[in-house]
């Protein structure tokens, strides 16, 4: 019998997190390795310990301990979930490979650089937190100079002049 897990066990049964956390703790880098013997990818092992340990804290009142243990009931938790992840990852992939291909013509691959977000990062970094906070993010002149650290006045200089820039550089998109 497992000293240590049968403590941590008997606490866990009382709902105490922390037990649960030892627990995690002392197994989950075997479990982990048993995971990625079964995944070919890593973060789907994470996955796999993680939802083994949910499960055993949702279901801790029906758990069959093996010599005062859970962790033959965690391994065997650990192989079922890193299958329905397996499952599911290859459904994922059949459904992308079926979903239709872009036309080579169906316009940039990349971020359109020519709209106002382009105009936006051509400003300086000061005026783009001022335009980003305002008028993006709608917060008050009074409440972006006291996150920036600078006076009123300068928020509303630094704001006059950004739209200053976006107003010209936008006209010239429009020209063109």
């Amino acid at each position: 019998m497992d000293e240590p897990d049968a403590t941590d066990w008997a606490r866990v049964c009382a709902g105490d997190p922390a037990a649960l956390g030892a627990l995690f703790d002392r197994h989950e880098a075997r479990l982990f390795r048993h995971a990625r013997r079964l995944l070919s990818a890593r973060e789907d092992a994470k996955d796999a310990v993680t939802i083994a340990f949910f499960e055993l804290w949702r279901k801790r009142s029906t758990v069959r301990l093996v010599d005062g243990s859970p962790l033959p009931w965690l391994l065997n938790t650990v192989a079922h979930s890193a299958r329905n992840l397996e499952r599911s990852s290859r459904r994922y992939r059949t459904l992308i490979a079926r979903a239709p291909r872009p036309q080579a013509d169906e316009g940039p691959r990349g971020p359109d650089e020519s709209g106002v977000l382009a105009a936006l990062r051509r400003l300086p970094a000061r005026e783009q937190s001022v335009v980003v906070l305002t008028i993006l993010e709608g917060y008050p002149e009074r409440d972006v100079a006291q996150t920036l650290g600078i006076p009123v006045g300068t928020v509303k200089s630094r704001l006059s002049r950004a739209r200053g820039k976006l107003r010209d550089e936008m006209s010239r998109l429009e020209a063109s």
